[in-house]
């Protein structure tokens, strides 16, 4: 045991001092909990409806294109759809040879070049001309020939006509002087006078006869002479035609314009014509066209022919030149009925001629064109882009924007264009419509 006794207790003070805090609820604990865990939950599920949701193209509304139904003028037309050709042009063709025998394929040493401007009487063509030229030289020495064969037969025949006249002379002379002898026949006996008036008698039948083969030897001559001339002529001909052709063997052009190449089929294909190809007599080579003559050759339906009228004022396009434009007008409508297409033969087309008024160097023949031909202008009609109207079994209608949505009208159609079409009933002026 220690000797130090034990401490007595000590008494609380009354001073004031921190109270101790009481301990929250349970049930206040309990429903923070419950609070805390919703809104985890609600976190969640927003954020998993967010990763969820399919994605919205944020340039859907702009992608729809609008435009407003307009009163305006409407220009009725009627198109005609073809190509470009020249109404002033000139076909060059390989010459129709004269000479016999110049009846084989020419060859093309010289073309002008697609696409160029040439001026009248400038060479656009030239052939090969050497074998022409050759036999030309051929013919000339022929025709030398001829003429001395006919001065050779000239001379041959002057001295066969001295010859004859100095036979006639003989025989003349041998006539006289028999008639001489004759004349004293009265001193003569019988047998003698009788002697002598035979040998007169035969005189003059050898002078007779031999003024005849005079007459017919000169007649003889004169054919051969004529014959040796025909054949001359006949040989001159000949060397004409091959002059001839020789000098159409260079091609000149026949007026101002652009030279267009025809095509022929060559390595089974289609090509144009160009240098060293083979052409035959009369075949095409190539076209000169007046640019400043340019017209769309077109057709349109048997249905719509009775709307057209010459001089009525087209507008024309190009696909190749899209920013271009002419004005022209109505120059022919064609008489006959054609076939229209390769596909239906039995639907028939009016061909269709519109002048263009104006040119370009880029207006060219062979363009694909078409020519919107005014048929009509009718004031005030209320209209829409005729990409805005849908028609199926003989319905027509229009998708009308209602604030964000757009509802589906039914319209009336009146007269159309190629770019815009009359409503008579189901819009009004401002109503706004989709464009397709």
């Amino acid at each position: 045991m220690s000797a130090i006794p034990a401490a007595p207790p000590v008494p609380p003070m009354d001073h004031p001092g921190p109270k101790p805090v009481a301990a929250p609820p349970r049930k206040s604990r309990a429903w923070i909990g419950v609070l805390v865990l919703l809104a985890i939950i609600a976190g969640a599920v927003w954020g998993w409806r967010v990763m969820t949701k399919p994605a919205q193209p944020a340039v859907a509304t702009a992608a729809i294109r609008t435009v407003k139904a307009t009163v305006a003028p409407l220009d009725v037309t009627l198109r005609v759809a073809g190509q470009t050709t020249a109404r002033n042009f000139a076909n060059v063709t390989a010459p129709l040879l004269r000479g016999p025998e110049s009846r084989g394929s020419l060859i093309l040493l010289e073309v002008a070049k697609p696409g160029s401007f040439v001026r009248k009487g400038q060479v656009i063509v030239r052939i090969d001309a050497q074998s022409a030229q050759d036999h030309i030289d051929d013919l000339k020495d022929t025709l030398a020939a001829a003429e001395n064969d006919i001065k050779k037969r000239i001379a041959e025949q002057k001295v066969e006509w001295e010859t004859m006249q100095q036979t006639l002379r003989v025989a003349k002379s041998s006539y006289e002087k028999a008639k001489l002898d004759f004349s004293a026949a009265e001193v003569k006996v019988d047998l003698e006078r009788e002697l002598l008036k035979l040998t007169m008698d035969e005189a003059e039948k050898r002078y007779a006869e031999q003024q005849r083969d005079v007459a017919t030897r000169k007649a003889s001559q004169d054919a051969e002479i004529r014959i040796l001339q025909l054949t001359l002529a006949r040989h001159q001909r000949h060397m004409g035609r091959h002059t001839h052709d020789l000098e159409r063997y260079t091609v000149k052009a026949p007026m101002d314009g652009l030279i267009v190449m025809a095509t022929v089929f060559r390595g089974g294909d289609m090509a144009q014509i160009q240098q060293g190809d083979q052409v035959y007599p009369g075949q095409q080579i190539l076209k000169v066209v007046d640019t400043r003559s340019m017209q769309v050759e077109g057709s349109v339906s048997q249905t719509d022919s009775g709307d057209l009228r010459v001089s009525q004022a087209a507008r024309i396009g190009f696909d190749a030149f899209p920013e271009m434009h002419f004005t022209g007008k109505v120059y022919s409508i064609g008489a006959l009925a054609v076939s229209g297409s390769r596909q239906n033969f039995f639907i028939r087309a009016i061909p269709v001629r519109v002048q263009i008024e104006g040119a370009d160097p880029k207006l060219i023949p062979d363009l694909s064109a078409h020519a919107n031909v005014l048929l009509e202008t009718v004031q005030d009609q209320l209209q829409v882009p005729v990409g805005a109207v849908h028609e199926q079994n003989g319905k027509a209608w229009v998708e009308l924007k209602r604030g964000v949505q757009f509802e589906r009208r039914e319209v009336t159609l009146g007269k159309r264009n190629n770019m815009a079409v009359a409503v008579t009933s189901g819009l009004t002026a401002g109503d706004e419509v989709r464009v397709m």
